[in-house]
Formats: C-alpha cells, structure tokens, sequence
C-alpha cells in the first residue's frame, strides 16, 4: 500500500493558499462538509478543497501532490451513488465546476469540446442549438457532469440503440500526477494507431488523472420520436415482449421495464398514468428517426406485441409522450412509499437472464423479509435492484445489506456484473474480486501505476 500524507502542514496550506487565491481554496470544516460526501451517503472529510479554473492550476497541483503523496479527489456534482467521490483518506479535493465551458460545438467535424464541468444536459442543448445530436442520457443528465459522466463511463435510458458515455468520446486532455499532460485522441472519428488510451480514461473514475478537456461525436438531431407504454398481465409476458420487439427487427432508442411491486409503489400517489388497473408488469419503449421511419416503428412494435395478449397499449407523440414517461421518471419517489429506505443496486445480466435475475432477486427480498422492487433498461439487460427497508430498524438494515450481498452474487452466476452502470466506489469495493480475476486485478493495477506510481489517484476504492 502507498505511504500518503498524514496530514495538512502549515507549508501544505501556504502552498495551495498561494495557488488557490480567495474562496477559491476551502478549509474550513462547514465550507468542507458539502464534498465530504455523494449521492451514496458515504461520508469522509477532505482536508482541503479547491477549484480550478483552468489546466495550468491542476498541472501545478498535481506536481505538488506527486511530491507530496498527497491523495486528491476529483468531484463534479456528487451525483455518484457509490461513494467515488467520497475522499476516504482525507487530502484534497478538486472540484471542476468552474471548468464549465463548451468551447466548440463544429456542425462540419460533428463534434463538440468541453471542458468538464459543463451540465451534460447544457451541452445537449448547445448542441441541439446547431441541431445536433450528443444521445447519452443517464438519468441524472439534468445536474451530472459531462465530466463526471465520462469519468464513470455513464449509461441511460437510450443505451440500448445509442451505447454508453465510451461510444462517444473521441478525444481528450488529462493532467496527470507529476504535472503532465496528456493529450490523446482528436476530432477524427476513426482512428486505430496504437493503445486506445481515450477508452482507458473513459469509466476510470479519476483513478489515472483529471480530465480538463473532452471532445466528443455527435450525429444528426432525430426528426422526431414516440413512445409506447404496453401494460401486461405478468411479468414473464412483458419480458418475452421485449424480446419479441427485437426478433420483429425494431431497435427501439429506449426499452424499460417495470415489475408489479413498482407499479404498485407508482399508483399509490394516487396520480392517473396511462396503463390498465390490471398491469401487474409494463414496458415502456422510445423510437426516434424520421416520421416515417417512427410510424414505421410503432406500428412493428404493437403488431410485434400482440401474440402476447398485452391488457393496454398506449401510444404518443409530443406533449402526449411525455405524459406517457412520467411514469418511469416517478419510480425513484415512488419507492419511498413502501419503505423510508432503500438499498438501489444496478447489475446486469445477459438479456436472456433477466427473468432469472428478477424473479430470484423477489425472492431473495422475500427471504429476508423485506420488498424488492425491480425496474430499469431491459434492452441491455441492466436492472435497478431496490431493496426496501426502515433504517430505524436494525434487523430491517442488517437483513437489507444480506439480501445486496446475494444479488451481487446473483448476478455474478449469471455471467453479469454487480454494476451496469454505477461503478463501484466504496459501496461495492468488497465484492470486486468475486467478479474480476486477480489476473485481471494485477493487469489493471500495473496500467494505474503507469500513470499513477504513488497510487494518489482517488485511492481507497474499488474498480
């Protein structure tokens, strides 16, 4: 294990005092409080906080903290659920919000440049301005970084026709420990000279350095999209649905799913949605293209659902489409409903597992007592696991954390992985090696120690 600082001195302060003018440096433990923790709850206290506003800044930091075995934290939003930006063994850490510039949106190159703290959803509009594209959509797009998001190679809801952050990132600009700059990639979007370092840093979790520049692909902005909501009678028809929508030809730009326990936590805010009382399972589809081509899609979609017997299918386009996606925008509240707390897990599993994987995770819950509730984007088979529970009781906590165990595992028997898109931070650390080889382990530890020899990187997390 590398040997870090123990502790700001007085000479660490000066230093990053003089780098760092005005309340642009944060020591104070109340100014502090906000980065000590993520979405994930997970909480330690940094000993210092800073915040750039540009890369000759970080290049100067990060020579010191290579000297100093100092550890640094880089933080966008905190929109993390699993505790990576939690600064575990103190240091600093470097907040990249004031690097929230699009420099070039070029409608010639289909690109855009950005620096890292840019809002993902600003970006889109920036693009969308030129009528431009940029299609990954987690579902924190409105106050994520694009930053953060390439940081953790972010997924979403159109990952199934459109990919992850990594299928669109061309190139980038990351300062690494020691103060030296790399720049790899560019605006070409073939390129097949040598290592692809730009997919190396993409989904790195600022373990290798800080990312200060990024450019990445864009395509035409879709002429227009439409959704279909299709309520079943049971969960296994609805998820022999989603297959049957792929073996019709269709590759729908989202395919969500939501089991009885979710739609029962969404109806009982008493709002109308637009699905039969009798739905115990839904699927909810987006297509977008042409007008034609939309139609066209829509049309192979219900046809394709109907040896299925579905008991609602409801269609729309425009206003009517968004009503038709408050549905699986209200899950997150909606769980809440049935318990105070919830442990919310994101594995994936093969396609063809997903059954196995819901049914054994209800069951699992029913074990240990407790609601399981499952949702997420079936059409990569990536499924929110929600374990609902009352923190206020201890055997409800205990018996929540069991049941996490045995759907990591679960996942693991069934050739997935205990995350399709969260990462694994502090939250899922333990349960790494019962996924990766230690060959695996080993081979990514020595490409870290390329960039990172003193391990200063975002130490104390898992993969």
């Amino acid at each position: 294990m590398s040997t870090y600082a123990k502790s700001l001195t007085s000479a660490h302060k000066a230093f990053l005092a003089d780098l760092f003018p005005g309340d642009d440096l944060i020591l104070s433990p109340e100014g502090m409080a906000a980065f000590s923790t993520d979405a994930s709850l997970e909480r330690a206290m940094p000993w210092a906080v800073v915040r750039p506003d540009g890369r000759e800044q970080i290049e100067e930091l990060l020579r010191w903290a290579h000297a100093e075995r100092m550890p640094v934290y880089a933080r966008a939003r905190g929109t993390g659920r699993v505790g990576n930006a939690v600064p575990v063994f103190g240091g600093v850490v470097v907040s990249m919000l004031k690097m929230d510039s699009v420099l070039a949106v070029d409608e010639n190159d289909f690109v855009a440049v950005t620096q890292p703290g840019v809002i993902t959803s600003d970006l889109q509009a920036a693009c969308a301005a030129k009528g431009l594209y940029y299609p990954p959509d987690p579902a924190s797009v409105k106050i994520s970084s694009i930053g953060g998001n390439v940081s953790t190679c972010a997924g979403g809801l159109k990952a199934v026709k459109y990919g992850v952050t990594r299928d669109w990132v061309l190139g980038l600009e990351a300062v690494l420990p020691g103060g030296r700059v790399l720049q790899c990639g560019g605006r070409s979007h073939k390129d097949v000279v040598g290592l692809d370092l730009v997919r190396l840093f993409v989904g790195a979790n600022g373990k290798l350095g800080l990312l200060t520049e990024i450019i990445v692909k864009l395509i035409p902005m879709p002429e227009t999209s439409a959704s279909v909501l299709v309520g079943f009678g049971d969960l296994h028809s609805s998820l022999a649905g989603a297959n049957a929508v792929f073996q019709a030809g269709v590759l729908p730009a989202a395919c969500e799913f939501m089991d009885k326990v979710t739609l029962q936590a969404v109806r009982q805010g008493g709002e109308t949605i637009p699905l039969a009382d009798s739905a115990e399972a839904a699927l909810l589809f987006k297509v977008d293209g042409t007008e034609e081509g939309v139609a066209a899609e829509v049309r192979q979609i219900v046809k394709a659902l109907e040896p299925l017997k579905p008991v609602s299918v409801e269609t729309g386009r425009g206003d009517e489409e968004e009503a038709i996606w408050t549905i699986r925008r209200g899950i997150s509240p909606a769980a809440f409903r049935i318990k105070p707390n919830k442990v919310a897990e994101d594995i994936s599993v093969p396609r063809s597992k997903v059954a196995e994987a819901v049914d054994s995770a209800h069951e699992i819950g029913r074990k240990h007592g407790l609601t399981v509730l499952c949702f997420g984007h079936l059409g990569d088979g990536n499924i929110h696991v929600n374990i609902m529970h009352d923190a206020a009781i201890s055997s409800e906590v205990e018996a929540a954390h069991k049941a996490k165990d045995e759907v990591f595992r679960l996942a693991v028997a069934l050739g997935g992985t205990i995350s399709g898109e969260h990462g694994t931070g502090l939250t899922k650390a333990s349960f790494v090696s019962e996924q990766l080889s230690q060959e695996e382990i080993d081979t990514m530890v020595s490409i870290k120690q390329v960039f990172d020899p003193h391990s200063i990187m975002n130490p104390g997390k898992g993969w």
